[in-house]
């Protein structure tokens, strides 16, 4: 019991970094609430958020730019220590780009259906949700719970008049 408590707190603890990355996201106009933590034995490699307004870039997702940052910073491709934190369930190039690092985890704290529900237009991936067929994928996937999540639900609401659709 101790032991989920200490992994709930640690997942509680990164997502809520993803979550101050979504609200900055929008505070800089750099782009949507979304944002990315990379995280590598228990220690922040990058913290990253959306900036598809800022790079002119609709793949300049909060996530792949973590990808990219952290690849840069650890001089690897391969990302397969590290976990990934995401404010909102990734969108299916998220999720591939996460996929083909190599992650060894990936938590999420709001659902997709939070983004949608403001407007924002999104894409889920059937990998993501255990509804595909073709390929079952070798990482950890979690909802997180707690707290953190419920606040990751809420950025989209408490931003959605300032954010890019």
């Amino acid at each position: 019991m101790e032991e989920a408590n200490i992994a709930e707190d640690k997942d509680n603890k990164f997502l809520m970094k993803a979550v101050k990355e979504a609200y900055k996201a929008v505070e800089s106009g750099d782009g949507d609430p979304f944002g990315a933590v990379v995280v590598c034995k228990d220690e922040i490699v990058v913290s990253c958020h959306n900036m598809i307004s800022k790079h002119t870039d609709p793949t300049a997702h909060a996530e792949v730019i973590a990808i990219r940052e952290a690849c840069k910073k650890l001089n690897q491709i391969k990302l397969s220590d590290c976990e990934m934190y995401a404010s909102c369930e990734p969108c299916a190039m998220c999720f591939a780009a996460i996929h083909y690092s190599k992650f060894k985890r990936l938590v999420y704290g709001a659902k997709v259906e939070a983004a949608i529900a403001v407007g924002i237009d999104a894409l889920i991936s059937d990998a993501l949700r255990g509804t595909g067929s073709f390929q079952k994928v070798e990482l950890e996937i979690k909802k997180a719970d707690g707290d953190a999540a419920v606040i990751a639900e809420q950025v989209f609401e408490n931003t959605k008049a300032k954010f890019i659709c």
